[in-house]
């Protein structure tokens, strides 16, 4: 792609300044990343999927390099951990590497609430920008509509006659719909008499929140797809109280699964799209990172896997929830092993760290800096001394960041063997990311001799104690009553073996939002246990996680419009 001249401007004024005039047709970035054409399903000139049948026909091929990006502990400040990952590759590709991105799909619920879209920033995007961050290729629609034909059958089952002894007040499926609409939380339905169902309590959840989207995430195909769709567990039986004796019932039972596949058997095939500067990206999958596991998809990540060798990708939240994740969870069933890390900062959140608001941040504070820098050193810390993986600290600049604050910065991460590396993609794009990612090839040549930070078949309590103590450095774990006796119910059910996927707060690493920095003396409180059983993963349920979010008082929604050329703005 030639160079564009570079202009200010939101993000979504820089996207349009690109795309469609200077972006290159998909059969062009398919060819880039070695995809023959006969693999490709278009979507339009500029989108694409990727028949999965081409990563079964490459299994054997040799894996190129995987680098993960993270992030500290985020803050309203931001971080752009979406932006660094962008510009890295398309540093990367300026300096003369074969290198694909695979990335997670935005959410229409934050694109319309308070976050906004997930397709990175400034001169570090991924186009069609307003594509992306609103339907795409439809993938986020045929999750929720396989996870409402699931509701529907169970429901069904129930007014049908209920073979399976379904108890009603048991059921934890839950209806799902991609938006934030904090009405839907806690419904009751069936109303209306005896033809309009059997009234019960429900509520829905938003489509990221949903097992289905984890499952999807997690398949390595067709098979897997529909084997782990009839895993999952609706709801349990009728059961006498004095022993316990309910039953599980699943997807299988209802014989839903092979519907449900049939749904998303298009969804499961990578999306392809480009940057800025033409490098090939997939955009595929988008679980919650503190209900889930927060990553893109196996699928498209073992493919990019398959055609590059260097595939830059992110998990989300900072890493003590996504990098967690995506290590202790995707990796241990992809069978993934990164080549190096880099972790995302900026000076103005470490400042946010160290207490400063945020309308001073852009004012030199060297003590807040020094109170707010123990965040980033332990995420620094569990990458390379948990999981021994080679770092890079990447500091996201911002034009306000002084020369002592950013030497502050790589002093106290060189004292801990890491490098830094100043990032300037949001402004200049992969020219800003040089640096970067020629220390990250530095990296991804280095041993390493990467471990998970427990054994998945310890004990439930003995994993999540694992990860409080190592990775977020509690001194300790409580497990209520409610939750102790979902433990012994995944016990009795042999359902314990499983990884553990901690909900909680992402503002800190504790479940406390409020408690910023690198907390200590505090104790981890777990209130509920339920199982993932077609992901695969037990959640472990702290603090006050929200399946459902809401809308904030003034919604980015009002300030996103058309004209009548088609023409999308207020997006960001």
């Amino acid at each position: 792609m030639a160079e564009v001249k570079k202009i200010a401007g939101s993000d979504i004024e820089i996207a349009q300044a690109v795309y469609p005039e200077h972006a290159l047709l998909i059969d062009e970035i398919a060819k880039k990343a070695g995809i023959p054409g006969e693999y490709i399903e278009h979507y339009g000139k500029y989108k694409a999927k990727v028949d999965y049948n081409y990563l079964l026909k490459n299994q054997d091929k040799k894996d190129g390099k995987l680098i993960l990006v993270t992030a500290i502990t985020p803050t309203p400040a931001g971080e752009g951990k979406t932006t660094t990952t962008v510009g890295v590759a398309d540093g990367l590709s300026r300096i003369g590497k074969k290198v694909l991105v695979a990335l997670r799909e935005p959410s229409l619920g934050p694109v319309f609430g308070v976050k906004g879209g997930a397709a990175g920033g400034g001169w570090a995007q991924v186009i069609p920008m307003e594509d992306i961050n609103l339907h795409f290729t439809g993938d986020f629609h045929a999750i929720g509509a396989a996870n409402n034909l699931l509701a529907a059958m169970i429901d069904n089952h129930i007014y049908q006659g209920n073979k399976l002894n379904l108890d009603p007040r048991k059921i934890i499926w839950r209806r799902c719909v991609d938006m934030n609409d904090r009405q839907l939380r806690f419904i009751t339905d069936g109303l209306g008499g005896k033809a309009n169902g059997s009234p019960r309590e429900d509520g829905y959840d938003i489509t990221v929140a949903s097992e289905v989207m984890a499952i999807l995430c997690l398949a390595s195909g067709i098979d897997d797809l529909k084997a782990r769709l009839g895993r999952i567990i609706v709801g349990y039986t009728y059961g006498k109280q004095s022993d316990n004796s309910e039953q599980p019932v699943t997807a299988a039972q209802l014989k839903a699964q092979g519907a449900m596949a049939a749904l998303l058997k298009d969804a499961l095939k990578p999306n392809l799209v480009q940057t800025l500067e033409g490098t090939p990206t997939f955009i595929h999958g988008g679980p919650f990172a503190n209900i889930a596991h927060g990553c893109n998809s196996i699928m498209a990540t073992r493919l990019a896997l398959k055609c590059a060798d260097y595939v830059v990708t992110e998990a989300g939240f900072g890493a003590d929830l996504g990098a967690e994740k995506f290590l202790d969870i995707k990796c241990r069933f992809a069978g993934l092993k990164p080549s190096a890390v880099i972790i995302v900062a900026t000076v103005r959140a470490l400042k946010s760290h160290g207490g400063v608001p945020k309308a001073e941040l852009d004012k030199e504070n060297l003590a807040a800096l020094e109170a707010g820098l123990p965040n980033l050193l332990q995420h620094v810390e569990n990458i390379t001394k948990v999981y021994k993986l080679p770092a890079v600290v990447a500091i996201n600049a911002f034009p306000k960041d002084t020369k002592a604050e950013l030497e502050l910065v790589e002093q106290k991460c060189k004292a801990l063997g890491v490098n830094v590396a100043l990032s300037e993609v949001w402004e200049k794009g992969g020219e800003g990311g040089v640096k970067l990612a020629e220390e990250a090839v530095r990296l991804c040549e280095q041993p390493n001799n990467f471990e998970f930070s427990y054994d998945v078949n310890s004990s439930i309590k003995e994993k999540i104690e694992a990860i409080a103590k190592k990775i977020y450095r509690a001194d300790s774990v409580t497990i209520l009553p409610a939750a102790q006796k979902q433990i012994e119910q995944l016990e009795k059910l042999r359902l314990d073996k499983a990884p553990i996927c901690v909900a909680k707060t992402q503002y800190s690493f504790s479940d406390d939002p409020a408690l910023l920095g690198a907390p200590r003396g505090w104790n981890l409180t777990v209130r509920n246990i339920k199982i993932s059983a077609g992901a695969g993963f037990i959640v472990a349920l702290t603090g006050d996680i929200m399946t459902m979010p809401g809308l904030p008082p003034a919604p980015a929604a009002e300030r996103i419009d058309v004209d009548n050329t088609g023409k999308i703005s207020g997006l960001f």
